[in-house]
């Protein structure tokens, strides 16, 4: 965790102003927080950070096992996809990137090749466990399509949140330290050391993406930053629990949705605006401020999901 995060440090401030010569700049939404128009040109892309942290990790860690190399491989598969949208934004200038159905499909498809390498795992199976319960619910045939629902909802989840200065990847600690701890008691070596590899990148981005922000991690970083999410999920056999875990990332996702029906249907906004952290900022939040309420919100549910994991326990 800590090569990780040194790693990540160290690369950006070597990156950052490569970005900026190269004038890879972020490109600030007009309908969004007019606090935000500062923020154009700022260096963008800098997932590459993160992920660049995490393979050091890896490699201080040494070789790993089957789980690692699956979880490592998703969340590269879903930063190149990340990558190559930015880079369409950003270098070739197609305002909108890649078309959503594009990489939706190709999201699926990364998400699905995990659920049928996971049941290749030794004691897998196709039962998820449910939160506060001993129970299990089998999926059966199922379970690979599942897996691949939840690795598009996950990372694009991860990718909403991406809005202001420091949340996703404070939140990404916070979740992936969870996993951390899930592994441990699993007896996973391989997989602890994935999620502590993922969270160290995190808090190694935070020392360059803390408000003022110098460098944004984009879809490179959010997207395999929201594979890497769901990975840890899975390779835990906790799919069901991810939603508490990440709920921050869920209420984010939710007020899209609400957002959008809402005003289709009557053309209304339930809040000022959506994803719901632009909405505190349109009532007069500081970005800190929004960032630590919602950090604060995310250690909650944290805690809310390992409660709920203890009182499932067979006893």
């Amino acid at each position: 965790m800590l090569a990780a995060a040194v790693a990540t440090a160290l690369l950006g401030w070597f990156l950052i102003p490569a970005l900026r010569r190269l004038r890879i700049g972020q490109q600030v939404r007009s309908d969004g927080p007019a606090r935000h128009l500062v923020k154009a040109g700022t260096p963008t892309m800098g997932g590459v950070l993160i992920l660049g942290g995490m393979a050091v990790g890896w490699l201080v860690s040494g070789p790993g096992g089957p789980r690692l190399t699956l979880a490592f491989a998703v969340t590269a598969a879903y930063g190149l996809l990340g990558f190559i949208d930015d880079y369409s934004k950003v270098v070739l200038r197609r305002s909108l990137g890649l078309k959503a159905r594009h990489k939706l499909a190709y999201q699926f498809a990364v998400g699905l090749a995990m659920g049928l390498a996971a049941l290749q795992l030794p004691g897998h199976g196709t039962t998820v466990r449910l939160p506060f319960r001993e129970l299990g619910l089998d999926l059966g045939w199922t379970y690979p399509a599942f897996v691949g629902l939840l690795a598009v909802s996950t990372s694009n989840s991860v990718n909403l949140a991406d809005g202001v200065d420091g949340l996703a990847a404070g939140l990404m600690v916070i979740a992936m330290a969870v996993y951390a701890l899930l592994a441990g008691i699993l007896g996973a070596a391989d997989l602890l050391v994935f999620c502590l590899v993922t969270a160290g990148g995190c808090l190694g981005f935070l020392v360059h993406n803390w408000h003022p922000a110098r460098v944004f991690m984009g879809d490179t970083g959010s997207l395999a930053l929201g594979g890497a999410l769901a990975s840890a999920a899975v390779l835990t056999r906790t799919e069901l629990v991810l939603p508490i875990i990440a709920g921050v990332f869920v209420v984010e996702t939710l007020s899209v949705m609400l957002q959008v029906t809402a005003f289709r249907l009557t053309g209304r906004r339930v809040i000022r605006m959506s994803p719901l952290h632009h909405h505190f900022e349109l009532i007069g939040w500081s970005e800190r401020k929004v960032v630590l309420a919602f950090w604060g919100a995310g250690a909650a549910f944290a805690a809310l999901a390992l409660m709920g994991m203890a009182w499932g326990a067979p006893r």
